[in-house]
């Protein structure tokens, strides 16, 4: 027996080495929940190392906040910032203008709304995340709440990480959307770039939407992973190494504009300058002389001298 037991730890270690190794990290989080509770209840019935970000203002908000919480999922709140592009703003939506205390009060009040919540990332976004100025404000309202910063990448200069710099505000950042489009070929596409992205870099994470397609597709996925990748939550993930490769944007807000003067660009008609002045005599004379020779005048003198008596 004595002779095998080295080939027996040859297979061992060699075992050992084909093993599947966990290489890869990816995490799944399903934004704009608190709107569409029928296909949320089929993410929640997902395994709950998917994670979940709420609309503080959406009708279902607290609903689905506490049912993601209760079924072991992470909550986030899913915050409207400003966005590039000229489209309608939800209600407080953050905007690089606004004051610290605004800023803060929004926040606030997206905190009382959204129950659970460990983290925030942000829903459009792409004027607001470019903004220093900006999102260092909400970096200094987190670090009261003790929330890590999930940038949901809208904007490739986005200034999240220099604006956390100080704050103890830990960011993370989005690597794929799954759902650009809600074609599923497509969805499952994005979902193996976030795998292979995951086994390349150590993790990624992908967010996605809680469409019907969306669903579909995580349905199948997600029980199918290869072995080399485990499914985390985003807060297991604070502590990866990320990369800055934005550019430094000190650019002051851009204050609202000022209300358009109706009257700019029209041409004022100038008075014509006399050439001689006119003295208030000369007035006086012209105003008699006018009144002297009028025919009502005349007609009183000739009946004062008689000459109309029958």
């Amino acid at each position: 027996m004595l002779q095998f037991r080295p080939l027996a730890l040859s297979v061992a270690a060699l075992v050992a080495m084909v093993a599947p190794v966990h290489a890869g990290k990816l995490s799944i989080v399903i934004d704009d929940f608190g709107y569409r509770p029928q296909q949320e209840n089929q993410v929640l019935a997902l395994p709950n190392t998917l994670s979940v970000a709420v609309l503080p203002n959406a009708p279902h908000a607290r609903e689905m906040a506490t049912k993601a919480h209760n079924s072991g999922h992470e909550v986030l709140i899913h915050l409207p910032m400003a966005p590039i592009s000229k489209q309608p703003l939800e209600k407080d939506t953050l905007r690089p203008d606004m004051s610290s205390d605004e800023i803060e009060r929004i926040i606030r009040e997206a905190v009382s709304k959204v129950p659970y919540a460990v983290g925030l990332n942000n829903h459009m976004g792409s004027a607001m995340t470019s903004s220093l100025f900006g999102m260092q404000k909400v970096m200094q309202t987190l670090s009261h709440y003790n929330f890590y910063f999930l940038d949901s990448m809208t904007i490739g200069n986005s200034q999240s990480m220099r604006a956390a710099a100080g704050t103890g505000v830990k960011v993370i950042k989005r690597k794929v959307f799954l759902d650009d489009t809600q074609n599923e070929a497509d969805i499952r596409t994005q979902f193996n770039r976030a795998i292979q992205i995951a086994r390349r870099s150590g993790s990624a994470i992908a967010i996605g939407h809680p469409h019907p397609t969306t669903v579909r597709v995580l349905q199948q996925m997600v029980y199918n992973l290869p072995p080399d990748i485990t499914l985390v939550r985003p807060s297991s993930l604070l502590n990866e190494p990320q990369v800055d490769t934005s550019t430094p944007n000190n650019a002051a807000p851009v204050q609202p504009a000022a209300p358009r003067n109706p009257f700019r660009g029209v041409k004022l008609c100038k008075p014509k300058k006399p050439q001689q002045p006119v003295y208030a005599s000369r007035f006086f004379d012209v105003l008699s002389d006018s009144i002297t020779h009028s025919t009502l005048v005349q007609y009183f003198q000739l009946q004062w001298q008689g000459w109309d008596k029958p």
